[in-house]
């Protein structure tokens, strides 16, 4: 697929590390989606260093045959391999887009066994899971079955406990090994409600949200939250994200409708007895004249007690959100010294581009946020804005905050003018420009800035590593009467949205060229350092390359960086892994400095965050990554785990 026909469809997407002397040669594990308890994907292995990095060969690839390209007809979206696996002891595990769940030998990447829950992908229109959790029974005997478990959940919305070492369900665990999320909330269309990243584990607890389909109506699913017990399935709590003194769910409801969900990786600090959600935006998305206050909750950090899933502190990112910039990245815990003092702290990336520090203790901000004004001009009628939004001061922002027409880019004079007029047509007034009749650019845009990749703390050099896309998106309301004449059988799959409940479908799109090409100026996709101490930038490098996407040979622009999604993983030797864009490499790069050190070519594009860990005691330090493509970003789907490792001794 060309650039065009790429970033259109890309537009209408959308436990602990092992702490022994990693040096030594002893085992290190990756026991959790974010890596470790803190999610800073960072690892204590030094094995593979800035210096033999260029020696890496692949070591050993998996393929689940789990993908599909969307070509076979039936309605069927194409899949995006978006997982990242965990390893505890020696065995890897993962899951499928189709949520097959898969255990292999860590070391040579063999099968040890597989479990399908045979999820029926009729009407799916998101078909990926990022990843599994593990559990290990403290009171269960060794040898136990199921003592110790693996929690998946799936995207018809259901929660899998599986023995960890015969991949058989847990039969003790809710209905024969599973949960059906879906009591409680209503009736759900298939493809509107269901679970795409790894639950929580905290103590004897599981803890998972689930993804709301966008766009579609004011009384979708709600976005509850529950804890149920890793043992019995019971559940312990349920937290309804809705203000306090909400009336009660309707009759025959457990759970508000329209709620805003939480879709993405939770974090949380055991001692602290806090589980933290980041939560997405109220539906819908591109309008919320009828919210009237309930999305207090709305594209927030919200901290709930784990004990009783109370709400200890929220902090809200964006107030009143209609723009899509929910809170997609795993918030990531860490500990700030000032003055002498060790500060609990978490660091939240955003779409915007933002990186809110906060005391994960209280939610208070470490670094000061302003309440800035911003546009109000352009709202449509029955829109009520928030007048500010909070902007923090450090770190910088780390996407441009506005796209003006002398910014609009084209590879040729003409691409260039087209560009400019383009912009100069639509509203344009800077983030948070409103949603508008006539048309608004949203910069950044709908994807990010930051997404579900989330980012890295190397905890040795203070360095905060967060990869950025800066695409800017069309956003524009159409009257209700306009849209449904428009689309009496309904609207096409991508580019125009329903929006059902209010009085305005909406149209979004990339903003681009004639020739394909984002309007914005390059690079489109970045790699960036912050010193986290000090809140400042250090380094920022394009990140990737336009190979395989552009229409023609554009090798003498060189390295412009292009759109990404995935994150980055850090390690104690001073490297940062990631793969992240469309153009299938996997690249390494000095966390110091942002130099490219390293990349090597995969079988597809990998739309996912990589892992690192060292499987048993004198064995190597394998780099594996999912190289799954993304069908909707123009880039193959695949199937294939490729595992990275410097030669074995002979």
């Amino acid at each position: 697929m060309n650039l065009v026909g790429a970033l259109l469809l890309w537009g209408a997407v959308l436990g602990c590390s092992d702490s022994r002397d990693a040096v030594s040669g002893d085992a290190v594990s990756w026991a959790s989606y974010g890596g470790n308890a803190d999610a800073s994907r960072y690892s204590p292995l030094a094995e593979i260093t800035p210096q033999n990095v260029g020696d890496l060969e692949v070591a050993w690839i998996f393929r689940s045959g789990d993908y599909d390209d969307g070509q076979g007809g039936g309605g069927l979206l194409p899949t995006s391999f978006q997982n990242t696996p965990i390893v505890v002891d020696d065995t890897l595990y993962l899951c499928t887009p189709f949520n097959r769940v898969i255990a292999l030998d860590a070391s040579s990447g063999e099968e040890r066994w597989s479990f399908d829950p045979e999820v029926d992908r009729e009407g799916l229109y998101v078909v990926t899971c990022r990843g599994v959790a593990s559990w290990v029974d403290s009171r269960a005997s060794a040898g136990a079955v199921c003592r110790h478990r693996i929690f998946s959940g799936t995207l018809d919305a259901r929660l899998l406990a599986l023995d960890a070492e015969t991949g058989k369900p847990c039969a003790d665990f809710g209905e024969g090994g599973a949960i059906d999320l879906r009591g409680g909330i209503g009736d759900v269309i298939p493809g509107d409600y269901g679970v795409t990243s790894p639950p929580t584990v905290v103590g004897d607890r599981v803890i998972t949200g689930a993804m709301v389909l966008d766009n579609q109506r004011v009384d979708m699913p709600g976005g509850v939250v529950r804890a149920f017990d890793a043992r019995s399935g019971a559940e312990l709590w349920a937290w309804d994200p809705v203000p306090p003194g909400t009336p009660e769910a309707a009759a025959g409801l457990r759970f508000r409708r329209g709620t805003t969900n939480a879709w993405t990786a939770f974090s949380a600090d055991p001692d602290l007895g806090l589980v933290y959600v980041p939560t997405g935006n109220t539906s819908a998305d591109y309008y919320g004249g009828h919210r009237d206050g309930s999305d207090l909750y709305s594209s927030s950090v919200v901290a709930l007690d784990v004990n009783s899933g109370e709400v200890v502190w929220h902090f809200q990112t964006v107030h009143h959100d209609v723009w899509d910039y929910d809170v997609p990245a795993q918030p990531v815990l860490f500990e700030f010294e000032r003055d002498g003092e060790s500060i609990p702290a978490l660091v939240q990336a955003t779409k915007m581009g933002f990186l809110f520090v906060l005391d994960r203790r209280s939610g208070e901000p470490i670094f000061p946020v302003e309440e800035r004004p911003v546009p109000q001009a352009g709202a449509v009628p029955g829109e009520t804005l928030s007048a500010t939004q909070p902007f923090p001061l450090k770190p910088p922002p780390l996407h441009p905050l506005r796209l003006d027409p002398e910014d609009g880019f084209g590879f040729t004079p003409f691409d260039r003018a087209a560009c400019r007029d383009l912009i100069a047509s639509l509203r344009s007034e800077g983030l948070y420009t409103p949603p508008s009749l006539e048309g608004s650019i949203q910069y950044p845009g709908y994807i990010g800035g930051s997404n579900w990749g989330s980012l890295s703390i190397d905890r040795k050099r203070g360095i905060l590593v967060v990869n950025i896309s800066r695409v800017a998106g069309i956003v524009q309301l159409i009257p209700r009467a306009e849209f449904d004449a428009m689309f009496p059988d309904g609207p096409p799959d991508f580019g125009f949205e329903v929006q059902g409940g209010t009085p305005y479908g909406v149209r979004r799109s990339p903003l681009l060229s004639p020739l394909g090409a984002p309007c914005t100026p390059p690079p489109w996709g970045t790699l960036a350092g912050v010193d986290l101490q000090a809140g400042e930038l250090r380094w920022e490098e394009p990140l990737g390359t336009l190979e395989g996407l552009a229409p023609f040979p554009i090798d003498w622009l060189g390295p412009r960086g292009v759109p990404n999604l995935g994150g980055p993983i850090t390690t104690a030797s001073g490297l940062t892994f990631i793969g992240a864009a469309t153009d299938a490499y996997l690249r390494a790069f000095e966390t110091a400095t942002g130099e490219e050190l390293w990349k090597a070519k995969l079988p597809a594009a990998a739309i996912a965050t990589p892992l690192t860990y060292r499987a048993r005691d004198g064995g190597r330090q394998f780099v594996v990554i999912a190289a799954g493509g993304h069908g909707l970003l123009g880039v193959a789907a695949s199937d294939a785990l490729v595992a990275f490792a410097l030669p074995a001794p002979r």
